[in-house]
């Protein structure tokens, strides 16, 4: 996806134990297919130094149903020296207005974790 577009899907992960955004986590996003009821993985990416990740999905690409992110938070952890409970997060939701924009923020330590949806 070009920097020109906008993904109607962004999120950003903040490392609220340390006060700092969340760089270099990587995660993948998916969505389920409800026929055959598996993940199909749609992309992967590593969020940049304020700790977001453009580029995520193409608007036509975004169509309704239930998909997750899936955030590498041990190995972010490792990358800081310290070790963390959970070894990733996955946050599932689902999507029935795909036309709106929809950014899922991602708070972490090492040892707990809260999202929310926001505009």
């Amino acid at each position: 996806m070009s920097t020109a577009e906008v993904s109607p899907l962004t999120t950003q992960v903040l490392n609220s134990s340390d006060g700092v955004p969340g760089a270099r986590m990587a995660l993948s996003l998916h969505r389920l297919d409800s026929e055959l009821v598996i993940w199909t993985m749609l992309s992967v990416g590593t969020t940049d130094e304020a700790g977001r990740c453009p580029g995520l999905i193409r608007r036509e690409a975004f169509t309704p149903g239930m998909y997750k992110l899936r955030f590498e938070t041990a190995s972010y952890w490792e990358s800081r020296t310290q070790t963390s409970f959970y070894p990733y997060v996955e946050v599932v939701f689902s999507i029935s207005e795909p036309e709106q924009s929809w950014h899922l923020a991602l708070l972490v330590t090492p040892f707990s974790y809260s999202t929310h949806r926001s505009n």
